[in-house]
């Protein structure tokens, strides 16, 4: 059985893109139930397909394939109700390989740090540019996040 163990912060400033390079993705949802969710992906020019489980803490059930691109283009038409559009940046620090995501669109204004761990009890180094965690917080989630997208917070 596949796990993905994560945490996920707010980022500070922007000293952590010197150096960086991102790739594009685009991704949506085809089930936001969050007992389990269905996500389509295009990543550059790959595409995936992934299912996760429910939240346990920062732990949950993970499994990703790989489709075909037209596959996933396809798919994407059929996500509700809207399709995330960000930038991943990988920063590699203190041994771990964290992921930046600088999210456009409805989500304008979002930038999130996570970082994938081997088990639940190790705790990475943070980077200066590692804000509040919100690895819990079901809102910066982004399967929420194409529901109820970060640009529209100020109106609730």
């Amino acid at each position: 059985m596949a796990a993905e163990i994560e945490r996920k912060f707010l980022v500070r400033g922007n000293s952590w893109m010197e150096g960086a390079s991102g790739v594009s993705i685009a991704q949506g949802y085809l089930s936001q139930d969050p007992s389990r969710t269905v996500r389509v992906r295009i990543s550059g020019e790959t595409g995936w397909l992934t299912i996760k489980g429910l939240n346990e803490g920062i732990s949950r059930q993970e499994f990703e394939y790989p489709i075909p691109l037209a596959d996933a283009k396809a798919l994407l038409g059929l996500c509700l109700p809207s399709v995330i559009d960000k930038t991943r940046y990988r920063i590699p620090f203190g041994g771990h390989d964290w992921e930046v995501d600088v999210f456009h669109g409805e989500n304008e204004g979002l930038v999130l740090a996570e970082v994938e761990l081997a088990d639940e009890s190790i705790e990475p180094p943070l980077p200066a540019w590692a804000g509040r965690e919100v690895s819990e917080d079901p809102r910066y989630f982004n399967s929420c996040l194409a529901s109820f997208p970060y640009g529209k917070w100020a109106d609730s």
